[in-house]
C-alpha cells in the first residue's frame, strides 16, 4: 500500500543532505515541518518551512531540551488513520506522513571524552520519541534516521509520485528501532563507565542461515555486528560451495594467522591450528613450503594467504591432474585479492569454496567470549613480545637486533604460536630466505605431550625432504622452538634438546625457571625470554 507524504516533520543534527530532500518534498507539494537550526538551513536553501512552534502552540524552551515533545506533535505521527481518524479530526491534529530526524551526536563527545555535563546534553530526548512514535505507525507514517537512505528516499517519491510504499516503510521503521535501541546503548554503556562501572551490549544484525552448525543437528546463523568497519560477515564467495559454519571459523583462524606477517604468506589451517605456515618470496613458494609442513593434515584443510593469489600459486593444487590422486583436496582458500587466472583455475572444482577477504580489517580493539550466559572480554592480544633477553650462558646464533634474521624467525614463531591453541609448541626454521613452520604440538592437557607431537611433526616433515638422521639433527639445531607460555619442568626442554633443538623462547616467569635454564645451560643450548605470554584457549 502506497501512503502520499503530504505533510513532514524535519529535525536533523546531522543536515548533510537535509536540503535536497527538502526540495525532493516540496516538488510534490509536501508541508514541511521545522525546529531551529534545521528550519534555518532549509529556508537558506529556498525551501519554505513551518515553524514548530505554530504547531505546538509553545515555542523552544530550555535550552533547546524542549522543541518538539507534544501532544500535537506526537499524536499527528501516532495516530491509526482509519480507527483514530474521527477523534483527531475533533481533536484538530493534522496528521505528519514522514519523521525526518537524526539525533544528537552522543558518540562523537563520547569518543572526545566530553566532561560529563557536556556529554549529558548530547543525548537526545524529542528524536528518538519522533523516532520510535513514526516506527510504530509505519503503515501510515515513514520513519528516516540516516542521511544515508535519503538517495533512495527522492528516488522512491519520484517514482511513485510523492508516495513510498509498505516496504519501505516497514524497512525503515526496523532500522529506527535499531537505531535507537543502539543509541540508548551506547548511553547506557558510556554513563556506566563514567560511574566505574562496565557494561556491555552487542548489536548484530542481517542474520544468514547457515546449513547448520559445528553438527548436522545444530541450526546455526552469522550476523554482522553493526557499525563494524570490517566483519567476517563481509567476505566475497567467488567460487564453490555454501560456506558452513565450520568453514567460517577456520577461516577466521587461518586469515588471522598470515595478517601480521608482511612478506607473502600462506597458512594451512585445519580446525582451527595451522598445520602448516609460512612467510616467502612468493604466494606460490609460501603455499609449496607451508604444505609440506603436515601433508597429511593439510587434507581438507583451508588455505589462506594475506597477499594476491595468481594462477602460478594454486596450480600448485594440481586441480587439473589427469590423476585425479594427484589433486589437492582442501575445502576453502582466502586470499584478500584474486586475479582472474586464479579465479578461473580454482573454479575447475566446482566444490572449492573461493574467499576474498582482507582480514587486516578484522582486529578489533577487544576481544569477546560468550559463556554460560555471562561474557569475558579482554584486550585483544595486540603486544608480540616487550624483550628478546638471553637468559643462558650460550648465546643463539644469530642477530636478535631490530631487522636481524634471528629476530625475524623468533617473531614469525611467535605470530605463530599465537595462532595455535594452548598448550602451544612450535618449531619454526628459516629456509633458503623462508620462514617456516616446520612442526607444532596444540591444545594438550601438558606442555611435555605438545613438546612431542611439535618435534615429531617436525622431524617428520624434515624426513619428508630427504633428510637423514644426521640432517635432521642438524636442521632442529638451526630451528627455533617456541614455546607460548613459560616450562613449568625441564621435561619438555629435555625432550627437545635430546632430538637436537639448540633454542628455546619462552616468555619466563616460572617459579622453575632456574631449573629450566640449568637443564638449558647443561645441553649447551640457549633461552630467550620474551616477557609476554600467549595464551589461546
Amino acid at each position: 500500500m502506497d501512503w502520499k507524504i503530504r505533510r513532514a516533520l524535519v529535525s536533523v543534527s546531522d543536515k548533510t543532505g537535509v536540503a535536497e530532500l527538502g526540495k525532493a518534498l516540496r516538488r510534490w507539494s509536501c508541508e514541511i515541518i521545522s525546529t531551529g537550526g534545521t528550519g534555518q538551513a532549509l529556508r537558506d536553501a529556498g525551501i519554505p518551512v513551518v515553524d514548530i512552534a505554530s504547531v505546538t502552540g509553545n515555542p523552544e524552551a530550555f535550552g533547546g531540551r524542549m522543541k518538539t515533545i507534544s501532544f500535537a506533535i506526537e499524536s499527528a505521527i501516532l495516530f491509526d488513520r482509519e480507527r483514530d481518524r474521527a477523534e483527531a479530526e475533533r481533536l484538530g491534529i493534522v496528521p505528519i506522513d514522514l519523521v525526518v530526524c537524526n539525533l544528537y551526536p552522543f558518540r562523537k563527545y563520547r569518543d572526545e571524552k566530553a566532561e560529563l555535563d557536556v556529554l549529558i546534553e548530547q543525548i537526545d530526548i524529542g528524536g528518538p520519541t519522533m523516532i520510535r512514535a513514526a516506527a510504530k505507525n509505519y503503515r501510515y507514517v515513514a520513519a528516516i534516521c540516516d542521511p544515508a537512505d535519503y538517495g533512495e528516499l527522492i528516488q522512491e517519491l519520484e517514482t511513485r509520485t510523492g508516495a513510498l510504499s509498505l516496504e519501505t516503510r516497514a524497512r525503515l521503521m526496523r532500522k529506527a528501532f535499531n537505531h535507537t535501541a543502539d543509541y540508548d546503548s551506547m548511553i547506557a554503556e558510556a554513563l556506566d563507565e563514567r560511574f566505574g562501572e562496565t557494561s556491555l551490549r552487542l548489536a548484530f544484525h542481517g542474520g544468514r542461515k547457515l546449513r547448520y552448525g559445528e553438527n548436522a543437528h545444530q541450526g546455526a546463523f552469522v550476523l554482522r555486528e553493526r557499525d563494524a568497519a570490517a566483519s567476517l560477515y563481509d567476505l566475497e564467495v567467488l567460487g564453490g560451495k555454501e560456506l558452513s559454519y565450520n568453514n567460517l571459523v577456520d577461516i577466521h583462524a587461518a586469515a588471522a594467522a598470515v595478517r601480521d606477517l608482511v612478506a607473502p604468506a600462506c597458512a594451512v589451517v585445519k580446525h582451527t591450528n595451522p598445520c602448516g605456515l609460512c612467510q616467502a618470496s612468493s604466494a606460490r613458494a609460501a603455499l609449496e613450503t607451508a604444505w609440506r609442513s603436515d601433508p597429511v593434515s593439510a587434507f581438507g584443510s583451508v588455505i589462506a594467504f594475506n597477499a594476491v593469489v595468481d594462477r602460478a600459486a594454486v596450480e600448485f593444487l594440481g586441480l587439473d591432474a589427469a590423476n585425479k590422486s594427484e589433486r589437492k583436496f582442501v575445502e576453502v582458500v582466502v586470499a584478500p585479492a584474486f586475479d582472474e587466472t586464479a579465479v578461473a583455475y580454482l573454479r575447475q572444482n566446482e566444490n572449492l569454496r573461493i574467499v576474498r577477504l582482507d582480514a587486516r580489517g578484522l582486529r578489533r580493539p577487544k576481544e569477546i567470549k560468550l559463556l554460560g550466559c555471562a561474557a569475558l572480554v579482554q584486550d585483544a592480544d595486540g603486544v608480540l613480545l616487550e624483550k628478546l633477553e638471553v637468559v643462558s650462558k650460550a648465546r643463539p646464533d644469530g642477530d636478535l637486533g631490530a631487522g636481524g634474521a634471528l629476530r625475524r624467525l623468533i617473531e614469525f614463531g611467535l605470530v605463530a604460536a599465537r595462532q595455535v591453541k594452548s598448550n602451544a609448541i612450535v618449531i619454526v626454521a628459516e629456509t633458503s630466505g623462508a620462514l617456516r613452520l616446520l612442526g607444532m604440538g596444540a591444545g594438550q592437557p601438558n606442555r611435555v605431550v605438545s613438546t612431542r607431537l611439535a618435534v615429531e611433526r617436525a622431524r617428520a616433515t624434515l624426513a619428508g625432504e630427504s633428510l637423514d638422521e644426521k640432517g635432521i639433527c642438524a636442521a632442529l639445531g638451526r630451528a627455533v622452538l617456541v614455546s607460548d607460555a613459560f616450562f613449568p619442568f625441564p621435561d619438555s626442554v629435555e625432550f627437545a634438546a635430546d632430538a637436537g633443538v639448540r633454542t628455546f623462547v619462552e616468555p619466563g616467569g616460572s617459579i622453575r625457571d632456574r631449573e629450566v635454564l640449568a637443564c638449558v645451560d647443561s645441553r649447551g643450548a640457549s633461552l630467550v625470554f620474551t616477557g609476554i605470554r600467549h595464551f589461546q584457549h
